[in-house]
């Protein structure tokens, strides 16, 4: 009926009309295959010159390990940038103890109109991230 509605995996996120944005992420739990759900991050960037970091957004990863685009379409500026994850809170909510407590991932941006995807595949003792298509 109608109430199964909202739980067809297909029937959200970028099929319907998702805004596209210049800076996406998906995050991956490894240990278990499945997407990390309800992990904190924050992007923030580089203020030139010195080395302050200016946060620019917040979010938290839904059912799918993804969340709406960290930066809207045209607002991406050149310049150095930082994702933060929260791990440890992340783990602990399923009950594991982390070694790494967050993992900052810290990337240039030389092509503002160029569209970013960066993923990131965690365990409690190793990430990977990379550039992502």
């Amino acid at each position: 009926g109608e109430a199964k509605a909202h739980s067809r995996p297909w029937a959200r996120g970028r099929h319907l009309g998702q805004p596209q944005g210049s800076l996406t992420t998906h995050v991956l739990n490894t240990a278990t295959g499945l997407p990390a759900a309800r992990l904190a991050l924050r992007l923030a960037q580089l203020q030139e010159p010195g080395a302050q970091w200016r946060e620019l957004a917040q979010r938290w990863t839904d059912e799918d390990g993804r969340c709406l685009p960290l930066l809207p379409p045209g607002q991406a500026k050149a310049g150095t940038y930082k994702l933060r994850f929260e791990t440890a809170e992340y783990w602990e909510s399923l009950g594991y103890s982390s070694f790494y407590p967050f993992v900052e991932v810290v990337f240039t941006i030389t092509d503002p109109a160029q569209k970013l995807h960066i993923p990131l595949l965690i365990s409690p003792y190793s990430y990977t991230t990379y550039r992502g298509s």
